[in-house]
């Protein structure tokens, strides 16, 4: 396995810090204690500056959690590549949707609104809601891939 780089690591642990409820009940102490101590320094501008540091620090945080974002979502979008891949019959075409625009992935998403119409008027029925239908046609079975 590949080492990550510092900032990798860096980005990582800071995402995980500032996505746990300890993060967030440290920057809510960090907020009161501002508050709190607004009187004591008269509202002064070096007390303001305090505050508009914070906002420097957040604009900051968007992006280390923006990279670590991204890196989560490539795993999981190789990780459902692989199932595709693996299971017989499935569509491997589906492995790119994420670079389709959005019109054809409507489409896409229209075939399979249909598909699951069709699985619950099925199933009202009595019928079985499960199989592998045939992409566009609505229905059930249809040839079995060759193995690859």
């Amino acid at each position: 396995m590949a080492h990550r780089s510092a900032f990798d690591r860096f980005s990582a642990n800071a995402s995980r810090f500032t996505g746990h409820p300890g993060g967030f009940i440290a920057a809510v102490g960090l907020i009161a204690a501002w508050l709190i101590t607004g009187p004591i320094f008269k509202f002064s501008d070096t007390w303001q500056l305090l505050i508009n540091t914070t906002t420097i620090v957040t604009f900051l945080m968007v992006f280390l959690i923006q990279s670590t974002q991204n890196r989560d979502s490539e795993a999981m979008q190789l990780k459902l590549n692989e199932i595709i891949r693996a299971i017989e019959g499935a569509h491997v075409s589906m492995m790119d949707l994420e670079d389709l625009t959005l019109e054809e992935l409507d489409a896409i998403r229209a075939e399979h609104v249909k598909l699951a119409e069709k699985a619950r008027e099925d199933r009202r029925r009595g019928l079985p809601d499960t199989g592998q239908p045939d992409i566009g046609s609505g229905t059930r079975g249809g040839p079995k891939p060759t193995k690859r």
